[in-house]
């Protein structure tokens, strides 16, 4: 092992290139050596091993089995060391790597995915973890590690001094209906046009849900009453498609619902005046660096604003 443990690159190869040409003098020039530094460095390699490396003739040098033995290994871990380097630069340079990311729904539709598509035809090895939840779960993950940087709201119980926050795109809350809704088709439709339907929304406290019952509240109206709670996109689509009820998502998740490749048969009621989210952030932990392929995504996602 002390043997093993003492040789370096430089060694191996220059064991490689004395096998290759039989001759020390010709190794040495391939490696800008001296004759004389090639022949010391030989001889220490030899003292380490136990044994001469080569039998040297008047016509050149030869393998011992000592030798054949170095020179098998030698190679095998040259190649390691290649490949190493060769990883390394790569990973330095953002081309390779494991990303983890969590966002929230709308910003993961319309922001974080065209991110994805334009990092991953630079840079196709890039290994992404993406999940998509609400903002306290993604934020507790941030701070646990679990996350290089998250897309969602900070919520109250976090000090902001803790993360790199960046503003990111405002949200528009598009109500959606199935096509045979009495609303659907209908220019401006009005909050209290919307108040005789049963809803599927999100639970109490998720932004859309807050946005939705800000803009009922403004106007001096009591929330929908009839609601289904349930954040899952199957349940929105199984009620959508045998029942007038409406469902507020945000208009990223809207669009892909129904021009996408899921290819929903949903409208978007036209409404008389907006409902908006407030905006998410990009939240990134101060205390640690991003590694450089999150850092690529990173550019990317900011990109995109």
């Amino acid at each position: 092992m002390d043997f093993a443990k003492r040789l370096k690159p430089v060694h191996l190869t220059l064991i490689g290139r004395i096998a290759e040409t039989g001759q020390l003098q010709r190794a040495a020039q391939m490696m800008a050596m001296s004759q004389p530094a090639a022949s010391r460095t030989l001889a220490e390699i030899e003292a380490q091993a136990g044994g001469p490396l080569f039998e040297r003739h008047a016509k050149g040098m030869e393998l011992t089995a000592l030798g054949e033995l170095c020179i098998r290994h030698g190679k095998i871990i040259l190649e390691e060391y290649e490949v190493l380097e060769r990883e390394a630069r790569r990973v330095a340079a953002g081309e390779s790597g494991h990303v983890r990311i969590g966002a929230v729904t709308g910003p993961a539709v319309g922001l974080l995915m065209p991110a994805v598509r334009q990092v991953k035809a630079s840079a196709p090895d890039i290994e992404l973890t993406i999940e998509v939840g609400p903002s306290t779960e993604l934020v507790r993950g941030l701070t646990e590690g679990r996350f290089d940087f998250v897309i969602a709201r900070l919520p109250p119980e976090h000090d902001s001094r803790d993360f790199r926050l960046y503003p990111a795109r405002s949200e528009t809350v598009a109500l959606l209906a199935r096509p045979e809704h009495p609303l659907a088709g209908r220019p401006e439709v009005t909050l209290p046009d919307l108040l005789d339907y049963e809803w599927v929304i999100q639970e109490l406290g998720s932004p859309i849900r807050q946005a939705v019952e800000a803009a009922f509240h403004a106007s001096a109206l009591a929330v929908p009453s009839r609601v289904t709670n349930s954040s899952s996109l199957l349940v929105v689509l199984a009620l959508l498609e045998s029942t007038d009820v409406i469902a507020p998502l945000t208009m990223e998740v809207a669009r892909m619902l129904a021009h996408g490749p899921l290819g929903a048969n949903v409208v978007d009621l036209q409404l008389a005046e907006p409902i908006m989210v407030p905006p998410c952030l990009i939240i990134q932990s101060r205390y640690r660096q991003l590694p450089s392929a999150a850092e690529r995504m990173l550019r990317a996602v900011f990109g995109q604003l």
